[in-house]
């Protein structure tokens, strides 16, 4: 099985005729156990280690990941059991809850905006301005706290979104930030055991939200709205991955691939140190040679 063929299996990168239902979220591909998985995820964590460590000592790219799902999808799982080996010097997580009257203020792209990652480090986006497209759309009257003047808001407004999406993303990408987006596609029956686990373990209570229940009785809607996000903004330059969810050891192997060969196509590397910083580095050697400690 060759590694790179797993994260490709699930890469949206420009089919406008995609379909969700084409997607299985129970689909464990050709890894048929969790030990398996964990080895592979183990390889894909050191070797993320090492890349992301490059990449912050050359200081030119940046790195974006935006998670969107549904609740109880995995989402805070998957970045920790992702980013467990990551310096944490060199990576910035952002989770964007309910907008603040600031954020209703301004565009939508304001407030994810002012979180785009350095060069040289890691930004996860958990949820996004993808909100703007997806909840907002599933309930009309959000919409309406964002003070778009009513002239704007017409029945195209979904498709200029998108538009507007995808120019900024080409922009982020034409100055130095690699994008790569992820939708941990869970079902709904598998959805419904997590929730219900959550209400089963103090530790997970605090989790549980009536508004998730809520959410589920608009379950159509939601895939429908993804689905067609997806179509509309999947692009070369930052492709969507949807990736089964229903077993959380194979979604975690899927993701750690894609970042993998997102930063192995870098061609990333240390800094080469020139004559003048060698004889620097000379100097100091000296220095402490002949200074008693």
């Amino acid at each position: 099985m060759k590694r790179t063929e797993l994260a490709r299996r699930y890469c949206i990168d420009g089919d406008t005729r995609f379909r969700l239902a084409s997607i299985n979220p129970d689909d464990t591909w050709k890894l048929k156990s969790k030990d398996q998985a964990q080895e592979w995820l183990q390889k894909g964590i050191a070797r993320l280690s090492e890349l992301q460590d490059k990449l912050y000592a050359q200081d030119q790219w940046a790195i974006l990941l935006i998670f969107q799902a549904m609740d109880a999808a995995g989402k805070d799982g998957t970045i920790k059991h992702v980013m467990s080996g990551v310096n944490p010097q060199g990576c910035q997580v952002f989770s964007f809850k309910t907008p603040s009257a600031e954020e209703l203020d301004h565009d939508f792209l304001w407030r994810t905006t002012r979180q785009l990652p350095e060069r040289g480090r890691i930004g996860i986006f958990n949820r996004s301005y993808y909100e703007e497209v997806l909840v907002v759309r599933v309930h009309p009257e959000l919409l309406a706290r964002q003070k778009v003047p009513p002239a704007l808001v017409t029945g195209d407004i979904w498709r200029e979104r998108f538009e507007d999406i995808n120019a900024f993303e080409r922009y982020l990408t034409r100055n130095g930030v690699i994008i790569r987006k992820f939708f941990l596609h869970v079902s709904k029956r598998e959805q419904r055991q997590r929730l219900l686990r959550r209400l089963e373990q103090p530790a997970k209570q605090w989790k549980f939200s009536l508004d998730d229940v809520h959410e589920r009785q608009k379950w159509g809607q939601y895939m429908r709205a993804y689905e067609d996000m997806i179509r509309h903004t999947a692009t070369d330059c930052a492709p969507w991955y949807v990736v089964p969810a229903d077993h959380k050891w194979f979604t975690r192997v899927v993701v750690a691939e894609a970042i993998v060969e997102a930063l192995e196509s870098l061609d990333l590397a240390y800094p080469k140190v020139g004559s003048a910083k060698r004889k620097e580095l000379a100097a100091v050697r000296t220095a402490l040679s002949v200074t008693k400690a």
